[in-house]
């Protein structure tokens, strides 16, 4: 790991930090508090045999197949089984990452298809607080990047005094008018620039947050013609060669020689000596140079694992500015981009072929087209399924209002690094680039539920041959999240999160990714046929399903969770007053909402589940980070979940939180989720992570049981 990193304000320790992908995989117990080690000496004693104090080898199988649930053959590398047990060699085990809650990940097949994996992704990566005036930071890479992410979003934007239009295809940051005079978007200099920056963030705030309130009968005003200005002298005519990637149409030395307007020659000839920059735009965000990310991408893209990285760009910048990011990321990267293709892709590659690269997401435009083939953003397209919302998607037409297209200002040059992840604009599931095998749709959270309440079987046969990326609403300003499980139940791959906040839907991304790299493979019902020579197209089988409803076997639930006792439990924020302390557990099961599924209810347009968790909890016990639930409260421990539908165990998660029980809110002193179907039975020790996702010698001791059944 770089040492650069440790240290850092922002960054304590990224690779021991959980929520994307590789903490949780190898934790033991180090030691024992009293009580945890008189419940062990309890459990132990009642299987031993009464002469000889220990456990035959016929009773040592039996308890680990019957009550522990494991595999002989696999402990029989680590653990003496073919021999008695005494209490040593019931402490060597019970003790060891083999007695963790989380089973380790199983051996990743990576020969499927790339939308066959879900992929742990980041959402505005540079931010480290909230989404309006917080400091970006080059840390904010690196943190993710160590803890296992592989989709990060970067929004570049101009680094001289002009603005651009968004123009990356996702939609997700509110755009600005091209139609600024030269004087304005030139000539004002920095302070001027970032006054105008500050107003339009005002003005695009919501009202209660002090923004200009809209009237919804102003009606915008037609521009006026104008007289087009002089030709400028001839020393200014000093352009010997268009810049690298414009063509006829947007080259303004072209347009000039051929009557075009030459205030477009005189803003060439004012080049900026400024390197693009990342932040946030139309807010109050401190920025950082994207020369910067990309060295932070570089040093620790690949630092933990080699499985593909995906950089998101939204791009904001000038044409001239857009060559300057392809020279960047060309020079910093090299051979850690793809090679550019002799032809366009048929299918999608598989993880093992990307192994060790960086795949570029950004707005695509055909070669030799760039002048708005495939339409930019406007500010009707900022809620990227306007058209569902609007009535103008249908299952059966699938078929969007037609608007008019706004001028794109992509260049080739840029264009053609999204070889496997070509950033579209979303219509319609039915638009032409749908069936384009390497285009990349992104749709805001309730943008994606819309297309879902209106196509749920077109967004699901869609999401098993091709990319597509949802991300949070523009309104979570404090940066909180959505919850991602329901949108991986759609077969999204690319659930874009804040990592900066420590919420539910991180907790639940670690959930998913613990141990894995980042990529998890799909339930089969929800992913593509593999590339095989007989097959070598990742056509659906005849009898596939089409919908989340059916397409992989759902259960009926009964789970038991017995609470022993804790260890080291880690104090809330801010708090260093242990007999204070009065921690108990609070345990949610996280499971699809039945209306979700069959499409029978009104759907939450904010990604939240209606119902969908089940929770329970113990009781607190005052004073002291070691409390021995069983001990004070006995039966009275045992949290029961009886009779849970429609659980599918790949996209199930439990969910452990440790809380203060206080006056008001109870704060979160640690936390623990397990996706269901790596949740190990039996006797077994939860390890935590603390509020800030730090891992921590915090321990909760637990027999789980559990059944599914038809």
């Amino acid at each position: 790991m770089p040492a650069a990193v440790r240290g850092t304000p922002y960054l304590p320790d990224g690779a021991h930090q959980g929520g994307g992908g590789l903490s949780g995989a190898e934790q033991k117990i180090k030691t024992l508090s009293p009580a945890v080690a008189a419940h062990l000496q309890r459990i132990y004693s009642a299987h031993a045999d009464t002469v000889t104090k220990a456990w035959r080898q016929e009773d040592v199988s039996v308890w680990l197949r019957c009550c522990q649930g494991d595999d002989e053959a696999e402990l029989a590398r680590d653990f003496p089984l073919h021999q008695d047990w005494d209490y040593e060699s019931f402490f060597q085990y019970i003790t060891s990452s083999a007695a963790n809650s989380i089973a380790p990940p199983r051996s990743q097949d990576l020969s499927y298809p790339l939308s066959s994996y879900f992929i742990s992704s980041s959402h505005n990566t540079y931010l480290t607080g909230n989404q309006f005036s917080s400091d970006s930071s080059v840390d904010a890479y690196r943190n993710v990047l160590l803890r296992g992410c592989r989709c990060i979003e970067v929004d570049v934007w101009d680094g001289s005094d002009s603005e651009s239009e968004d123009d990356d295809g996702d939609a997700e940051s509110v755009t600005s008018s091209s139609s600024s005079s030269s004087d304005d978007a030139y000539g004002s200099g920095e302070e001027g620039t970032a006054s105008k920056l500050k107003r339009k963030a005002k003005r695009k705030l919501p009202s209660f947050l002090g923004g200009r309130k809209k009237s919804k009968d102003k009606k915008v005003p037609e521009p006026t013609t104008t007289t087009p200005p002089p030709p400028p002298p001839a020393a200014a005519t000093t352009i010997e060669a268009a810049p690298v990637g414009l063509s006829a149409e947007t080259n303004p030395l072209e347009r000039c020689k051929s009557g075009g307007s030459a205030s477009l020659f005189q803003t060439l000839s004012r080049k900026s000596t400024k390197e693009p920059r990342v932040l946030h735009g139309y807010t109050l965000t401190k920025d950082i140079t994207f020369r910067d990310v990309c060295e932070a991408i570089k040093d620790y893209g690949f630092a933990t694992t080699d499985l593909p990285l995906i950089v998101s760009l939204e791009v904001h910048c000038s044409a001239e500015q857009r060559e300057r990011m392809v020279d960047i990321m060309r020079q910093i990267w090299g051979d850690l981009l793809l090679p550019e293709p002799e032809e366009d892709a048929k299918y999608l590659p598989t993880p093992e072929e990307l192994r060790g690269k960086i795949l570029v997401k950004v707005k695509y435009a055909p070669p030799n087209n760039e002048g708005g083939s495939t339409g930019s953003t406007t500010p009707e397209e900022l809620d990227n399924t306007a058209a569902a919302a609007s009535g103008g998607l249908s299952e059966e037409a699938g078929q969007p209002r037609q608007r008019a297209k706004k001028p794109s200002k992509v260049i080739w040059s840029l264009s053609k690094m999204g070889i496997y992840t070509r950033g579209v604009s979303f219509k319609s599931l039915m638009q032409p680039e749908a069936n384009m095998p390497t285009h990349i749709f992104s749709l805001s959270e309730s943008g994606a539920m819309d297309v879902h309440k209106e196509s749920r079987s077109a967004l699901f046969e869609h999401n098993k041959h091709y990319l597509m990326r949802a991300y949070p609403s523009g309104m979570r300003i404090l940066s909180s999240n959505l919850d991602p499980a329901v949108f991986w139940r759609k077969g999204i791959q690319i659930v874009a999160l804040n990592w900066q906040d420590w919420d539910e839907g991180m907790m639940l991304n670690e959930g998913m990714f613990a141990g894995t790299g980042g990529y998890v493979l799909k339930p089969v019902g929800y992913r593509c046929a593999k590339l095989t020579d007989s097959n070598p197209s990742p056509s659906p089988s005849p009898l596939a399903s089409d919908t989340q409803a059916d397409a992989v076997q759902h259960y009926t639930m009964d789970l038991t969770i017995n609470v022993l006792a804790a260890q080291s439990l880690p104090l809330p924020p801010g708090d260093d007053n242990i007999d204070s302390f009065r921690p108990y557990l609070k345990v949610e099961l996280h499971v699809e909402e039945p209306g979700e599924r069959h499409g029978t209810d009104e759907l939450p347009q904010d990604g939240k589940e209606k119902g969908g968790e089940y929770k329970a909890k113990t009781k607190s016990i005052k004073g002291g980070c070691d409390p021995d639930w069983e001990g004070k409260f006995g039966a009275q421990t045992e949290l029961k979940f009886e009779n849970i539908p429609g659980v599918v165990p790949e996209l199930s998660f439990v969910r452990f939180l440790v809380l203060d029980d206080e006056i008001g809110r109870d704060s979160l002193a640690a936390w623990a989720c397990v996706r269901l179907d790596r949740l190990r039975e039996g006797y077994r020790f939860v390890h935590l992570l603390d509020a800030k996702g730090m891992e921590s010698d915090g321990a909760v001791l637990v027999k789980i049981s559990r059944k599914l059944r038809l």
